[in-house]
């Protein structure tokens, strides 16, 4: 489960609890895919949430939030990067019942098939997610039977004491002080020669930090606005990464975190606005705080990292079939202070791995022609930033889409003392062939036929510290692995030529390469 899902669960159950007060009862499932009147990140995402009762009292709650293929809208996949309004964004659940005394409701069912366009694979989703909720129930029921419910009921509020009172011990021994960072998103979508500022002031006093957000951009028209509860799940993920990244995400971590946010605003928008690219919006006020809280621990200072997207392909496939091929694309971390950023990886809040190559070509109507590592996209540095790939798909069906929820195509992944910024990234139509076409950061529903091509490279992170400080032999490695191009090693890491060339004839017999 994505992070950020674990910090909006909590609201999803306390909207629940709040229509249904007095009217929960064993065996009820509830879902909803609600922003606002649920709580989730997004209108992909559903929560699936049932009661769990002991001794005929309600006790407990188990559930989960999972990304959905299809729940309608403009455009096949449900997430259009264009939309204005949540309206656009799919069918809204506001919280339901699903199963009531462990049947379905049959009519909520009829409404979930009618308004997809893969219905099936949906109500499949949903019904594992109350799999495993009900696998929860019986696990908790174990768990009292054995031990008793107030043993059970007193180990759940020491795991969250011994977290919150990790993180005050921790924030006590930091300094008092306020920082302030802030990251930009390329565009909303909509206005599409405006950035979006994300800005975060973090103030901490003695065992309690203030996360104030009220320097954030007014809200977009565009799908890049988050709810609160989402961007709790930013701070507290955030907080967590700099005090022990072992630590458990749980309430104990909400005790800690205060927030002020401002309404109308990015963070806090007014109903109904669009929110459906939420990971652009959570990855940058994360990268934020991040730099904020550096500002605490410098030794844990980390430069800008590749960002999050998701790209869509949907259509019909031989013999009438709707398909929607989506995938969540990561990109690459930015170096740090004691090292290289990572490659080729989903960043911060997102642990989605990318698709397999195996995966995308036996279910969907497209041929992953390439995929690789990009040469020189980390950022040069001392440290260098992570490189990130490329994939290049081929569309096989005369009927499919394209749909591509990204970023950093304008503002690359900033480098920090003296390491320099990574690559930008880019999606092409049809490279290197007639009708080679520029795609923007964000756009729905592009017409595709089979034999297109769609390249998309994510953006390289940024690099740490002064480039002509890195240890040659590791410029010799990047160079030999593919990693660093010589022409890259010589102007923007200062090498000699002749040393560079000498060294690599001595290497280059030996050295197994690594280059995709």
């Amino acid at each position: 489960m994505l992070p950020l899902h674990i910090a909006c669960l909590p609201q999803c159950v306390r909207n629940i609890k709040t229509t249904f007060a007095g009217d929960i009862q064993p065996g009820d499932a509830f879902l909803t895919n609600h922003p606002y009147l649920g709580g989730v990140p997004h209108s992909m995402d559903m929560a699936v949430i049932t009661p769990f009762f002991h001794d005929g009292k309600l006790t407990a709650f188990c559930g989960s939030i999972a990304h959905k293929s299809d729940l309608g809208g403009v455009v096949p996949g449900t997430g259009y990067g264009n939309a204005r309004e949540i309206f656009q964004e799919g069918i809204q659940y506001p919280p339901v019942r699903f199963v009531t005394r462990g049947e379905i409701v049959r009519d909520v069912e009829a409404i979930l098939r009618a308004n997809s366009r893969t219905p099936e694979l949906v109500l499949g989703d949903i019904r594992g997610q109350v799999g495993i909720a009900r696998l929860g129930e019986r696990r908790l029921a174990e768990l009292i039977e054995r031990y008793g419910l107030e043993p059970a009921l007193e180990a759940f509020a020491l795991q969250q004491k011994v977290t919150e009172d990790r993180i005050r011990a921790t924030l006590r021994s930091w300094p008092d002080g306020a920082y302030e960072a802030e990251s930009w998103v390329d565009t909303d979508g909509i206005t599409l020669d405006k950035r979006v500022r994300y800005h975060i002031r973090i103030e901490k006093t003695g065992d309690r930090i203030l996360f104030d957000s009220t320097g954030c951009d007014d809200q977009t028209q565009g799908p890049v606005n988050i709810v609160p509860s989402l961007a709790l799940g930013c701070y507290y993920f955030a907080l967590i990464a700099m005090v022990d990244p072992a630590l458990p995400n749980n309430g104990g971590v909400s005790r800690v975190v205060e927030a002020k946010f401002r309404k109308g605003s990015v963070l806090d928008p007014y109903f109904p606005a669009a929110t459906n690219t939420y990971m652009a919006a959570a990855t940058a006020i994360t990268e934020a705080s991040l730099q904020a809280l550096s500002g605490f621990i410098p030794h844990k200072r980390m430069a800008g990292n590749g960002g999050v997207g998701g790209i869509t392909i949907s259509g019909t496939a031989e013999g009438g079939k709707a398909f929607v091929q989506y995938e969540s694309v990561g990109s690459a971390y930015g170096a740090h202070a004691a090292g290289d950023g990572i490659s080729a990886v989903t960043v911060l809040l997102s642990n989605a791995r990318i698709a397999p190559v195996e995966v995308l070509e036996s279910e969907f109507p497209s041929r992953l022609e390439r995929f690789e590592l990009i040469q020189d996209s980390g950022g040069p540095g001392t440290y260098r930033g992570g490189l990130v790939q490329r994939r290049t798909y081929e569309i096989l069906t005369d009927d499919a889409q394209l749909t591509l929820r990204g970023g950093r195509h304008e503002v690359p992944a900033f480098g920090l003392q003296g390491g320099k910024p990574g690559r930008l990234g880019r999606c092409v139509l049809n490279p290197e062939m007639p009708g080679e076409r520029s795609m923007p950061s964000r756009f729905s529903g592009l017409r595709l036929k089979s034999g297109d091509r769609v390249m998309l490279e994510r953006a390289g992170g940024g690099g740490f510290g002064d480039p002509r400080k890195r240890p040659f032999e590791h410029i010799v490695d990047d160079v030999i692995d593919g990693y660093v191009s010589r022409d890259a090693a010589i102007e923007d890491y200062g090498v000699d030529a002749y040393r560079l060339d000498e060294a690599l004839k001595l290497m280059q017999p030996t050295h197994s390469s690594v280059k995709s």
